[in-house]
């Protein structure tokens, strides 16, 4: 299966609803669609049914940035959490290296 990408524009923005499997490869063309559909811009996760780290990354660099996540499957939900708890734990570590 596929990424299959659809924008919808309205009044309060663009919701870009994301159907089967997001990828590294697929990011690049994602990321063209948000810009795009800047400066409001939901993503709808509720078909997207496979993705891999890099996705999770990305989805979670959305948020950092204002752009909501919706409707995602569970297990997506919780990888995106446990790669944030994951990432600040990455970040202590590294600080506490440099520490004098």
């Amino acid at each position: 299966m596929t990424l299959k990408i659809e924008r919808i524009s309205g009044k309060r923005g663009t919701q870009i609803r994301l159907s089967g499997e997001l990828r590294t490869e697929q990011l690049r063309q994602l990321k063209a669609e948000i810009e795009r559909g800047r400066p409001r811009v939901v993503l709808d996760l509720e078909e997207l049914d496979l993705v891999d780290v890099e996705a999770v990354r990305f989805l979670n660099a959305c948020e950092a940035e204002g752009i909501l996540a919706l409707h995602s499957q569970a297990y997506i939900r919780e990888w995106m959490i446990q790669e944030r708890v994951g990432q600040k734990a990455r970040t202590l570590e590294r600080r506490k290296r440099q520490a004098p």
